[in-house]
């Protein structure tokens, strides 16, 4: 098997969890995290295919080759399981405004996870990284309407409302966040 290069993604903790680079073993945790209806309800609202996922799973690693930032593999502290992903990407979206060229922020967790504050501690980690990457250059990210929960990470997060939008044909609020100093 040919040598591939390291590519280095830093890792994060937070109180309850550790962020880091995808590992080929959180693979089916993974998928099995995407094809959950509960999960994917108010993120694409179509469970995706185990290859469907694969796609996006090795997307991840071209992030972080390509850009300098991507996305983390979070892994629960107390258990050592796979949990979720948080980070940023620039995904050429189709769609107007035009967010391309914006890191543009993004997360999803496990349904046993949901509703217990672990998005919003994910999410205020990663932004810290990002405020000292991005040199306070703004982000952006985009929730569903009906997505209450994320709407409110995004909220205590720093973003605000900037236009409701729509993205495949969907209702999209976009949020904008300016570099914080707190």
């Amino acid at each position: 098997m040919p040598n591939h290069p390291a590519i280095d993604i830093p890792v994060i903790e937070t109180p309850r969890a550790i962020l880091r680079g995808h590992r080929l073993d959180d693979f089916d945790d993974y998928a099995a995290m995407w094809a959950d209806p509960a999960v994917i309800r108010l993120i694409g609202g179509e469970p995706r295919l185990r290859e469907d996922s694969w796609v996006r799973f090795l997307r991840h690693g071209g992030m972080w080759a390509m850009l300098g930032f991507g996305f983390w593999a979070v892994e629960e502290k107390a258990t050592g399981r796979f949990i979720g992903e948080a980070g940023f990407h620039d995904l050429k979206r189709d769609m107007k405004p035009s967010i391309e060229g914006v890191p543009e922020a993004g997360w999803g967790l496990i349904a046993a996870r949901h509703g217990q504050g672990f998005a919003t501690e994910i999410v205020k980690a990663v932004h810290g990284w990002g405020d000292a990457r991005f040199n306070g250059a703004k982000t952006v990210c985009i929730v569903d309407p009906d997505n209450i929960g994320s709407v409110n990470v995004a909220l205590k997060c720093g973003y605000r409302e900037i236009t409701r939008t729509s993205y495949k044909g969907s209702p999209t609020i976009l949020f904008e966040r300016e570099r914080t100093t707190a």
